[in-house]
């Protein structure tokens, strides 16, 4: 079939096909007349299924609805077992119905499915566009139907897939858990269960759609409390009052707003945040982190597994509360507390629609922010890359052309294969670099050593008070925040003081429980300075419930790094914070030395206690006590 469109007037020519298809109804087409947009002319065209696209596609958009040809009739989805020629038949005349864009479910269609779900003993379904045309037949059991692909999301910020499943029960049940799970999973526009009656006629009907979270009594009366979804019943399909299409714009209008922020108005990055540890100090610290990070939690979801799960790192249940609370606080992205496998992160964002942002990628994300020297921001992307590249690897080996084989040969390389070839390119680039500085900073210490200057390394859990301390011993202004990793350049400072001494003093980056190898093994050329330390000054946190357990990170950490030799001196920092009592027994029990950052408190006894472990004689530095906070 051919159709030639007249460019002047209202001219539309149809020309027959040669052979007529057997078995095949004329189906009707709107055509809209060139030239003149009022008049549409209603041209009866004999076609088959295969045409009916070509035909439409020189249609414009307002006047293209779509026809039975687009679907394969014949294809009916799920439990077809034991089905009769005659059931079969009549499962494919379904997709000839049509739904009005306001309608969930015509009485036509309802009676229809209801009637065949009767007599076959299952639940039959539907998935309907926003056209109102049939894409899909689906056909369960008694219990329940599955899904079959629903294809992908539409593009733009807080729509949904532009698809509503309606399906038939047997007994009359409400909707169930699956329904709803299907709901949020695939971002339906709505799930629709209909009765099937005894004698085979449609009865109670009930709908659900996900609702904002503060949708208003006056928007939606039906929406209770804390219930994501918005529930509406009638006895029957002619006593569903639901305006469909008005709705879905209203909610997508709604979700899109929530998602862009105000007009004009530069907002804050929001995140999901889905804790599966069981230790809960672990997961607030991830929180921390991602506050460092400058990401505004808008969400937390948590479940304390003692295994994650093998493919979406959390369970079904809480994969629909990460997506109905990515949609209804307008989160892109989830953070975990723990690393997940590249396959976990694939899956979890397939299921989801959000981006999965691990703890390793958190941490290397917070570290690119604070790195300002060219030496810091090259350890980072260092680091950054190391963490990319199984990653991206793990994007899938079929497209690899380089194995070789039967439908291999000959393409040469793919985008993959190029983007591994040149990470791993940057990444020898930047070890040498890495290595070069690694020379010039052993050359420096040389020189340090050889001038018999006593150094004195800062080390300690990050956010502990570190550069805090350096400041208020060197009357410095390094940046302080309570922040995680404010401090990633390592910062020295050189005391100078004709009769009693000189002392250089360096503040490090800060670690953390589980710190990430790949960072670790990019910094190693910064933390190498400790080597060369004659006195290792433990900052903790006295006022810290943790205290105990981060001191033992850093232990491990140091321990790791082969420091184990170098003489370590504890520092209880911010005593300020707690009572004198309690720091008195810290000291006891740690062997330490208490001291306040911010107030200078306890700064004299910290440099005493210094001077005896390095064994000098006469003092390092002049008093710290009055003098000090006065400046």
């Amino acid at each position: 079939m051919r159709v030639d469109w007249g460019m002047v007037g209202s001219r539309v020519s149809v020309s027959k096909p040669r052979k007529r298809e057997e078995g095949r109804a004329a189906q009707p087409v709107w055509l809209a007349a060139a030239g003149s947009p009022a008049a549409v002319a209603r041209v009866l065209v004999i076609g088959w299924a295969g045409r009916a696209p070509r035909l439409r596609a020189g249609l414009p958009a307002a006047l293209n609805p779509r026809t039975t040809e687009d679907a394969d009739i014949s294809q009916i989805y799920g439990n077809t077992l034991g089905i009769k020629p005659s059931q079969k038949k009549a499962l494919e005349r379904t997709y000839r119905r049509r739904l009005a864009p306001d309608e969930v479910v015509s009485p036509e269609l309802a009676g229809h499915l209801a009637a065949i779900s009767r007599e076959l003993g299952r639940q039959v379904g539907v998935l309907v566009d926003r056209q109102g045309v049939i894409d899909k037949v689906i056909v369960g059991d008694a219990h329940q139907i599955e899904l079959p692909d629903v294809g992908r999301l539409r593009g733009g910020t807080g729509r949904f897939r532009g698809v509503r499943l309606v399906h038939t029960h047997l007994r009359g049940e409400p909707l169930t858990s699956d329904d709803l799970n299907d709901l949020a999973l695939l971002r339906l526009d709505l799930v629709a269960v209909v009765e099937a009656q005894e004698d085979g006629r449609a009865g109670r009907v009930e709908l659900a759609h996900l609702a904002p979270s503060d949708l208003s009594a006056a928007a939606a009366p039906e929406a209770e409390g804390g219930d994501p979804f918005v529930r509406v019943s009638a006895p029957s399909v002619h006593r569903l009052d639901f305006d469909f299409e008005r709705t879905m714009r209203a909610l997508e209008e709604e979700f899109s707003r929530r998602t862009r922020g105000g007009a004009g108005r530069r907002q804050q990055e929001r995140a999901l945040v889905i804790g599966v540890s069981p230790d809960e100090q672990h997961f607030q610290e991830t929180l921390e982190l991602v506050r460092s990070a400058g990401v505004e939690v808008s969400a937390v979801v948590r479940q304390k597994r003692g295994q994650l799960h093998p493919k979406t790192v959390i369970g079904r249940g809480k994969l629909q509360e990460a997506v109905l609370e990515g949609m209804r606080h307008a989160a892109a992205k989830a953070i975990f507390d723990v690393d997940l496998k590249p396959a976990q992160a694939r899956a979890f964002e397939e299921a989801t629609g959000l981006e999965p942002v691990d703890r390793t990628q958190l941490i290397l994300d917070v570290f690119a922010q604070r790195a300002k020297s060219g030496e810091g921001k090259l350890q980072v992307e260092l680091a950054q890359l190391k963490y990319q590249l199984p990653r991206l690897t793990g994007r899938g080996e079929a497209m690899s052309r380089l194995a070789g084989g039967i439908g291999t040969r000959g393409p040469g390389e793919t985008v993959l294969e190029v983007d591994r070839r040149r990470i791993r390119d940057r990444i020898r680039l930047l070890e040498k670099r890495t290595e070069q500085l690694s020379v010039q900073r052993d050359l420096r210490r040389r020189r340090r050593r050889d001038s018999g200057i006593p150094v004195l390394s800062i080390v300690g859990y990050t956010n502990a008070g570190k550069s805090t301390l350096l400041n208020a011993l060197t009357h410095s202004e390094v940046e302080v925040q309570d922040k995680l990793f404010m401090t990633l350049d390592p910062t020295s400072r050189r005391l100078r003081f004709p009769r009693e001494g000189e002392v250089v003093i360096t503040d490090t980056v800060g670690f953390i429980a589980e710190l990430p190898e790949d960072l670790l093994a990019a910094f190693r050329a910064t933390l190498e300075e400790l080597g060369d330390a004659d006195l290792l000054l433990h900052v903790v946190d006295a006022s810290d419930p943790h205290l105990e357990s981060k001191k033992e990170a850093v232990e491990r950490v140091l321990e790791d790094l082969e420091l184990g030799e170098i003489p370590v001196l504890l520092v209880l920092n911010k005593i300020d914070l707690v009572g004198s009592e309690t720091a008195a027994t810290l000291v006891t029990r740690f062997d330490g030395v208490a001291v306040s950052a911010r107030t200078g408190a306890g700064l004299d006894d910290l440099i005493a206690a210094a001077e005896a472990r390095l064994g000098r004689g006469r003092p390092l530095v002049p008093s710290y006590g009055a003098g000090a906070e006065a400046t």
